[in-house]
């Protein structure tokens, strides 16, 4: 693993979440009855938990 791919890799992750967060934050700027039709907050939740049960730390 050379230096450059591990900067290539660390910008490709960059650009992926900026383009997350700025189409998030454009979905979020929809009223509400629209990001409803489309099925945005049930989307997002679910990602989230999703996250949140991939990183939670286990306890045995």
């Amino acid at each position: 693993m050379s230096v450059l791919s591990s900067i290539g890799r660390l910008a490709n992750r960059y650009a992926q979440a900026r383009a997350r967060h700025r189409s998030e934050r454009i979905l979020l700027s929809l009223p509400a009855e629209l990001r409803k039709d489309i099925g945005f907050p049930e989307i997002f939740e679910t990602r989230e938990s999703r996250r949140a049960t991939t990183f939670s730390a286990k306890v045995i």
